[in-house]
């Protein structure tokens, strides 16, 4: 609808655009810089925010300092239990969240989504050792 409305204006995931070829402004970050959206701008979003991230992982990366930080950024939310009665499915989900990690993320930004910056990766670690 927004490519077919003129003069108009609206938000989809930046795969959605890139993959149809849609075009994109700039958008003015806590900084004062702006920028176009990529993969990098949001990784760069996650390591501003990092600093004061809970455990529990509640907080926006929306508007998060830093020069290179898209500010239109956001997080893909994973509910894990962190106790189950099954051990073995306990360590299957830890098992497969530690390959999200150390395989998933290397594929990430070829499918244009924002690998998570080192500081979060070391966050969830902790958190998947808690899946029992």
């Amino acid at each position: 609808m927004v490519r077919q409305s003129p003069f108009s204006f609206g938000y989809v995931e930046l795969i959605y655009a890139e993959t149809n070829k849609m075009s994109f402004g700039a958008v003015r970050n806590a900084s004062g810089k702006f920028l176009k959206a990529s993969t990098g701008g949001v990784t760069a979003a996650a390591a501003g925010a990092a600093k004061t991230m809970p455990a529990d992982y509640r907080v926006s990366i929306t508007n998060a300092p830093g020069a290179d930080a898209y500010p239109i950024s956001s997080f893909t939310w994973l509910l894990i239990p962190t106790h189950s009665t099954d051990p073995n499915k306990a360590k299957a989900l830890a098992d497969f969240l530690g390959w999200m990690l150390d395989h998933g993320e290397s594929e990430a930004a070829a499918l244009t989504y924002a690998p998570l910056p080192k500081q979060v990766q070391d966050m969830v670690r902790k958190s998947i050792a808690t899946v029992k």
